[in-house]
């Protein structure tokens, strides 16, 4: 294994939950500022329930929660003193970060920080070289130094009040190249792992939403993807358009196969609850990835060319026994392998945890001059009752 990989849970909430359109609603449909700003006025999540998060995120299987401490909004959901735009000032007046971060602590989770680079609040918020920039307040006296200022103050409180961060996730690369913000965080958090969105190369990539690998090869470097469980906001949508569980087991298969790690995300509604429709969904998810027995993390690349017929996988190798992980299921109810190391000792469905059969032997539909080639055929996977997620079969030689 070249780097860590784990499954998490991000979690985009903040005032525009109560829009119940978008994280980005501010912008995307072009609401005046004080329309905007005035819903802190009205933020009061009675329902917010931190515990419940991190029970479900367990549940899942999941090791750690990214939370965004502050969108492009500029929102502050910690108590910050370096503006008064922040959770404190709402009727519902409580540091939820530092619920969250208690919450996380009581039951073992491992917990991150989402901080927005954009910030359509504050007065020199606005950067020339950056994109998300729609909504910045616009000054004739531009100076970027004064909001990275800024940005050190909170990130010192960030990384000072809240205990152990496991990684920090800058968004919206600013095009400014100051190493100084990440030497900050490395300070104030020395085995915190940083993305690659910020004022420097940080540790890890962040590909979002879909990613295909050109070739099947592992990643690199550390690498988290990111996806939401609806298609059009990654924050809380009273009429979200849902990715099917098929299509989010299979993203997350690809990912954490190839060695990367894997945020699937969620909105809290403007009560602060991760409503049922959301979190059957992370329960879906977490069905299938638990069954996987945490064959999918701590890794290696099973490099023995099996020649896999008919069928897209990814196979990697644990403790001893190899893993095939077929993300978009198989073609029939049988695998076939033109080469094999040996005769598998045992051959188990991930899935079901049932044994499969095998034989060696020549197989019609594979021919060479004309004649049937010896494979390797495992056959007896019901792949009618496992048509919504991948297939992994595990193989011990």
């Amino acid at each position: 294994m070249t780097h860590e990989n784990k499954l998490g849970m991000f979690i985009h909430w903040g005032i525009y939950a109560q829009a119940g359109v978008q994280e980005q609603v501010y912008a995307r449909m072009n609401w005046e500022r004080e329309e905007y700003e005035k819903l802190a006025k009205t933020f009061n999540p009675v329902n917010y329930d931190p515990e419940k998060w991190v029970l479900l995120a367990k549940e899942a299987g999941m090791e750690y929660i990214c939370f965004t401490t502050k969108h492009h909004d500029g929102f502050c959901m910690w108590d910050t003193k370096y503006t008064d735009y922040n959770i404190m000032n709402t009727p519902y007046g409580k540091d939820v970060l530092k619920m969250l971060a208690d919450a996380c602590k009581k039951h073992g989770m491992l917990l991150s920080f989402y901080y927005s680079c954009p910030d359509w609040h504050h007065p020199y918020g606005y950067n020339p070289a950056s994109t998300h920039q729609w909504k910045a307040v616009m000054r004739d006296d531009i100076n970027t130094e004064i909001y990275r200022e800024f940005v050190k103050n909170q990130i010192t409180e960030l990384l000072t009040n809240y205990g152990d961060i496991y990684t920090f996730f800058w968004d919206i690369p600013p095009r400014i190249y100051d190493p100084s913000l990440n030497e900050l965080v490395r300070k104030l958090q020395p085995n915190i792992y940083i993305n690659d969105r910020g004022y420097d190369k940080g540790d890890f990539s962040t590909p979002e939403r879909e990613y295909q690998s050109v070739d099947g090869s592992r990643f690199t470097r550390m690498t988290e993807a990111c996806n939401s469980v609806g298609e059009q906001s990654w924050g809380y949508r009273s009429n979200e358009d849902f990715f099917s569980k098929r299509h989010l087991t299979t993203s997350i298969d690809k990912i954490m196969a190839l060695g990367g790690s894997y945020l699937l995300n969620v909105g809290p509604n403007e009560k602060g609850e991760i409503t049922e429709e959301y979190a059957d969904r992370i329960r879906k998810v977490g069905d299938w990835y638990n069954r996987m027995e945490g064959c999918l993390v701590c890794h290696e690349a099973d490099t023995f060319n099996y020649k896999v017929k008919k069928n897209k996988v990814f196979v990697t190798k644990k403790d001893g026994k190899s893993y095939f992980h077929f993300y978009e299921g198989t073609v029939s109810s049988s695998v076939a392998f033109e080469y094999f190391p040996k005769k598998p000792q045992k051959i188990r469905l991930m899935n079901t945890g049932k044994e499969l059969g095998c034989t060696i032997e020549k197989l019609p539909e594979y021919q060479a001059n004309g004649q049937a080639m010896t494979h390797l055929h495992i056959s007896g996977i019901p792949i009618d009752d496992l048509v919504s997620e991948p297939i992994i079969i595990e193989i011990t030689w």
